[in-house]
């Protein structure tokens, strides 16, 4: 692809991602890519096959911009533990509470949204949160490994549930923009995890 044709591509992808965050996939027209991007329908076609299309190239780069918030300065976390600590913070304070997407958290709108309405876009992102819960789960066996942790814990359903409150964090915080909710949400989640210190 040509230099112009991807800085057009960008152009699409970063106009679009700011539309589904803020309306929404199915409020978000194609009028609205072509008004926001300036290009035409033959111009957007030529890089994009259909709507799904871009938000597939969409999802894609919010997962880029997340992860470079989400594990930022993870290098100089000590241990498993302290990597699960810093995350938590990230995602409340680094990415939930800088409001790096203008809707708030483009994930868990997205999953609301899609949900029942597009079986193959709502698994597509529900496989992100699963992949998230399996990071923790790896990071908690690695604790283990290290006699770290209480004997007898389930890592699986431990993950999950810090994913979840995670998600109860951003719903609560987009509607109320408290910030209250991201700090209490921090607090308690790190006093969670030092409990299952050995």
């Amino acid at each position: 692809m040509s230099a112009k044709g991807e800085l057009t591509r960008r152009n699409i992808i970063e106009k679009s991602l700011q539309l589904f965050s803020v309306k929404g996939y199915f409020n978000t027209s194609i009028s609205d890519i072509l008004h926001a991007t300036g290009l035409t329908k033959g111009g957007l076609y030529c890089h994009f096959k259909s709507k799904e299309d871009v938000w597939h190239a969409v999802y894609s780069d919010a997962v880029e911009i997340w992860k470079s918030v989400v594990f930022k300065d993870m290098q100089s976390a000590p241990g498993p533990l302290e990597r699960i600590e810093r995350t938590i913070e990230n995602v409340l304070h680094g990415y939930l509470g800088r409001e790096v997407f203008d809707g708030g958290c483009f994930f868990v709108n997205m999953l609301v949204e899609l949900s029942g309405q597009s079986d193959s876009m709502g698994r597509h992102i529900l496989k992100g949160f699963v992949g998230f819960s399996k990071l923790f789960q790896s990071w908690l066996t690695e604790a283990e490994t290290a006699d770290l942790l209480k004997p007898d814990l389930d890592y699986r359903e431990i993950s999950n549930f810090i994913v979840i409150t995670l998600n109860g964090a951003a719903t609560l915080y987009m509607s109320t923009r408290d910030r209250m909710v991201l700090q209490q949400t921090n607090n308690q989640l790190r006093f969670f995890i030092r409990q299952l210190r050995s």
